[in-house]
């Protein structure tokens, strides 16, 4: 019996692709910020929109494919499931549906531990870009977390996005010994996240810079962390870009997207940071990333809509 096409598009996602949903998030939250409403809402449809869809992939593969879902849960790809929902939960918030807001950060926080743990269980050496993932996932829940103390005014979630942040600053330092460096030439767009998961660590810390638990030490503490992780992801974002250049990957993969998130992520931080640490420059930076980054997630999406064009019927993506 021939596959019918909904079965075959089942089969074909790979946890990897939770990245499309998290760069669809982000450039929303950036174009949001930058007061482009229209734009922001349309790409925060498609990201509402594909987050459903593999949603229903997961509990799909959970319910149904044990086997499938117990050898992808603990690849590092699979903490996208995480990520995704924390940056759709904040852009949520930004929206006022601070109820629904709440809800993805209770289920992105039910899902974080054993994810986390089954990845880091299976860790080895000379890691892709994608280990950078396990500090991604958990400076999401910090990001969301904060964003809801603010808009909520309930604190307690302010010390649990700290904590979380804290957390995700040391899994990036873990995540880095173990980083392939050789990636920066030769990956197919994971690589990206090593950036991208600085990125999100300096917007996770400008929120918090920007709230008022922390004052004295601790904000010029936070403010500090902020610059400096900002800094150094813009100086991978300038390495990264380099070696594009110099070894072009121009065929589709599914991992591509995990190089638009961190483009997004990229702007969308130096945009929210400038006000909390004092720096405005930052902002008009942000805001000419942030069209860099839209044209990538235009690029990419119509690469994908190519390949899947070109494929013959019947064909899975097992990319990671």
């Amino acid at each position: 019996m021939r596959d019918s096409a909904g079965a075959r598009w089942w089969a074909e996602l790979s946890p990897a692709a939770g990245a499309a949903v998290m760069a669809s998030g982000i450039i929303s939250v950036g174009l949001r910020l930058t007061g482009r409403s229209t734009l922001s809402l349309v790409a925060l449809v498609v990201c509402a929109a594909l987050w459903c869809v593999l949603a229903a992939d997961f509990a799909a593969r959970l319910l149904g494919d044990r086997r499938r879902f117990r050898a992808e849960a603990d690849t590092p790809a699979a903490l996208t499931a995480v990520a995704a929902t924390t940056v759709l939960g904040a852009r949520l918030s930004l929206l006022g549906w601070q109820p629904v807001a709440v809800a993805m950060l209770a289920l992105a926080a039910a899902l974080w531990p054993g994810l986390l743990f089954a990845v880091l269980k299976h860790w080895g050496r000379r890691m892709p870009g994608a280990a950078f993932l396990v500090c991604v996932a958990t400076q999401g829940l910090a990001v969301l977390a904060g964003t809801l103390a603010a808009t909520t005014g309930r604190d307690w979630l302010g010390r649990a996005a700290l904590a979380a942040f804290c957390l995700g600053l040391l899994l990036y330092v873990a995540a880095l010994l173990r980083f392939d460096f050789r990636e920066v030439f030769s990956g197919a767009g994971d690589h990206w996240v090593a950036g991208g998961a600085l990125s999100i660590t300096a917007l996770a810390a400008s929120g918090l810079t920007a709230s008022h638990l922390w004052t004295g030490w601790a904000h010029t503490g936070l403010r500090t962390v902020t610059l400096a992780t900002l800094g150094l992801s813009l100086a991978w974002y300038a390495v990264l870009m380099a070696a594009e250049a110099v070894v072009p990957r121009t065929r589709y993969d599914t991992r591509r997207w995990s190089s638009v998130f961190p483009l997004g992520m990229t702007a969308t931080a130096c945009i929210s940071a400038a006000g909390p640490t004092g720096v405005p420059w930052l902002r008009p930076l942000g805001e000419v990333l942030l069209w860099i980054a839209v044209g990538a997630w235009l690029l990419t999406f119509a690469a994908l809509l190519l390949s899947r064009a070109g494929r013959r019927p019947g064909a899975v993506d097992r990319t990671r």
